[in-house]
């Protein structure tokens, strides 16, 4: 691994933000996802709506979203990003079982996106966590992964 490559390190090995001003603005699209595990009877409280705390999907869904935007402001090193669109997806899977939260974000800028859609995931994992931890106190919040990449001087990034 070459110095070249340690781009968030400056010359005496301290943590900095990378310069981007050189590169160009280009579309920039990320796709990330998570599980939260759950038992079959909090995935029917939520599924009935039954939960105390209220909607669990449409909060979460507008929690990921929320914490799209602010990213810069929850990861040190962060640019802030002009986002364009931020979809958060939370579907019930009774194979797993539990919620299976997708997000995704697009803009075009001098840097990607991974880490909103990566924060998305997480924030929304979390608000799942939040709003069911009276009924089940097992939650698992699973498996956040960049699922792919699109944009950018690295190109193309697929990895599901």
């Amino acid at each position: 691994m070459s110095d070249k490559s340690l781009t968030h390190l400056d010359e005496q090995g301290r943590a900095r933000m990378v310069d981007v001003s050189a590169k160009p603005e280009t579309l920039r699209i990320a796709i990330a996802k998570g599980e939260v595990r759950l038992k079959p009877e909090t995935l029917d409280l939520i599924r009935q709506g039954l939960m105390k705390k209220g909607d669990v999907l449409t909060v979460a869904q507008i929690a990921g979203i929320m914490a799209a935007k602010r990213t810069a402001d929850l990861i040190p090193l962060c640019h802030p990003l002009p986002l364009h669109q931020v979809e958060v997806t939370l579907t019930l899977e009774d194979a797993l079982p539990g919620v299976v939260i997708t997000a995704s974000a697009r803009t075009t800028a001098k840097t990607g996106v991974e880490m909103e859609a990566l924060t998305a995931v997480a924030v929304s994992a979390l608000t799942v966590y939040d709003m069911v931890k009276a009924v089940e106190k097992t939650a698992q919040i699973t498996n956040i992964r960049l699922v792919e990449k699109h944009g950018g001087q690295s190109g193309d990034v697929i990895n599901e």
